[in-house]
């Protein structure tokens, strides 16, 4: 090694093309993964308000519990355009606690028979024993009405 004294100024060594390309293909390739998931999550299908309560009864029927409630009234709501939301209202009791829910049953009218729905009818609630909020009396698997 050749003698330097203090303070020199040591030879810069310029970097190799080779360096070049391989960071300016490595940034090349950070955009077009940015650009790529930016694309993937525009196109990605919207959940509806009825994806969103499937998911809901799906989950309860696979972990709910059942309790005893009572119907308190089934009516019909104006939804959003020229959609009528039927809904059915019910009452439960868990732990001294008591619930009043009501359940958008418009799509499944073809397992009940909305009419046949009085006030006081007994009827079984599913419910999440995490949220006993979160309840059901009907769902395409299970039915609570009696």
């Amino acid at each position: 090694l050749p003698f330097r004294p203090a303070g020199a100024i040591l030879d810069t060594v310029p970097p190799r093309p080779f360096m070049d390309f391989l960071r300016i293909y490595t940034i090349a390739l950070g955009v077009a993964a940015v650009a790529l998931a930016a694309v993937g999550l525009s196109r990605r299908k919207k959940r509806t308000s009825r994806d969103v309560e499937l998911e809901r009864r799906q989950f309860l029927d696979r972990i709910g519990r059942i309790t005893d409630g009572n119907v308190l009234d089934v009516q019909e709501a104006p939804a959003s355009g020229d959609r009528v939301s039927q809904l059915i209202i019910f009452q439960y009791e868990i732990a001294g606690v008591e619930y009043q829910c009501s359940q958008d049953v418009t799509y499944l009218r073809q397992w009940i028979n909305l009419h046949s729905c009085r006030l006081g009818l007994p009827t079984s609630v599913k419910y999440d024993p995490q949220n006993p909020g979160n309840s059901m009396v009907i769902s395409e698997r299970w039915i609570g009405l009696r």
